[in-house]
């Protein structure tokens, strides 16, 4: 599966893409922002890598201008509403293209094919709460907060972050894409 926008290519990752993958994954910010720990190693990308390649709801986020990879987004198994078509959203951006609305044009296109293509009737996502740019992300396609788990998440660094939450519906999708 390829899903195209302007600057963007969302494919599925492949074994080429262990160099990009590692360039941004080992950068500090980029695994605390996602919550996870940065890579030390090609060796641990790789683990990471093929996990991807063997999850069909993970994309590559490839910057066409340069055909790099340079994040990833995916839709995973919503551990909330686990008994309707829902899925959560997850996404992580190489630092050096943070700020350019990319991650923008990624999420709108994935929620594009979440309604449009495998019909679900939600989608949640959340952030760290002190995550700025991911909650300017989440306002700007459209998501509603449903609000804060305070000492939610536990990082590898022994730090304890506030979550939140926000979800979209099939139908506000709609809506707002018949105003535009």
């Amino acid at each position: 599966m390829i899903l195209e926008t302007d600057r963007l290519l969302l494919r599925n990752f492949n074994k080429d893409d262990l160099d990009d993958l590692f360039e941004y994954a080992k950068i500090d910010e980029v695994g605390i922002n996602a919550g996870w720990i940065p890579h030390t190693s090609k060796e641990h990308s790789m683990l990471v890598l093929n996990m991807f390649i063997n999850d069909k709801n993970t994309f590559a986020i490839v910057y066409k201008e340069n055909n790099k990879v340079i994040g990833s987004i995916s839709l995973s198994r919503d551990k909330i509403r686990q008994d309707i078509k829902s899925k959560c959203l997850g996404y992580v951006l190489s630092k050096d293209y943070w700020a350019k609305g990319i991650m923008t044009e990624a999420v709108n296109k994935i929620l594009e094919y979440s309604f449009c293509i495998i019909n679900l009737d939600i989608v949640s996502i959340s952030h760290f709460k002190d995550n700025i740019a991911s909650k300017r992300v989440i306002e700007k396609n459209g998501f509603y907060y449903e609000g804060t788990f305070r000492n939610s998440f536990l990082l590898h660094n022994g730090q304890i972050k506030d979550r939140c939450f926000y979800s979209l519906t099939k139908m506000e999708y709609l809506n707002k894409k018949n105003r535009q």
